[in-house]
């Protein structure tokens, strides 16, 4: 199951890492085509998420393998992106720090909740897809940093989605670590 269409597609989101962030050190583009190009190619990559899991139940594919790999291919996609944000002085370090401090969090969690048996307890929630969600919204509008339909200005729904992100990524992280909460204690007994 290394290789079936599903977790080609995952293996895909990793492998556009470089290809985002490259986009911006190609000095034969100007920054409108930079912006546009890593806008473009985040917002495919990350539909690629959608796409996988789709075909993984639709054509009877799913695996161990591919569920450990996705949400690594995901975090992978959103944190560098945040990086190359953050050196572009579209997001706040502080922001960033606090996404990517939770997803490293929240991982580390549920590989120990996995290890004592209580990986149920820190299954996904509607509101880390919520988050989820709306950092894949806010990503690509900020990388675009434009106005869209001559109106839509893109950095300041972009600032303002991440925000929300961040919001909920504190949010979930509260909620997982109380699910959590018993386990941990009765562990440390």
């Amino acid at each position: 199951m290394f290789f079936n269409l599903p977790t080609l597609l995952t293996w895909a989101r990793i492998v556009a890492i470089p290809l985002i962030v490259g986009v911006f050190y190609l000095p034969s583009l100007d920054v409108a085509t930079r912006n546009l190009a890593a806008a473009v190619l985040f917002i495919i990559f990350a539909l690629t998420d959608w796409a996988d899991g789709w075909l993984a139940r639709r054509l009877n594919q799913t695996s161990a393998f591919g569920a450990f790999l996705d949400p690594v291919a995901d975090k992978f996609l959103v944190c560098a992106s945040l990086l190359v944000l953050v050196e572009l002085d579209r997001v706040g370090a502080l922001i960033a720090l606090v996404i990517v401090g939770r997803e490293i969090a929240i991982s580390a969690l549920r590989e120990w909740m996995a290890s004592i048996g209580a990986s149920r307890s820190v299954a996904v929630h509607m509101l880390g897809k919520l988050k989820t969600g709306t950092q894949m919204v806010a990503i690509p509008f900020l990388l675009y940093d434009g106005v869209i339909l001559r109106f839509i200005d893109t950095r300041l729904w972009g600032t303002g989605l991440i925000y929300v992100a961040a919001i909920l990524t504190i949010w979930s992280m509260v909620y997982y670590l109380q699910k959590a909460l018993p386990e941990i204690r009765a562990k440390s007994r």
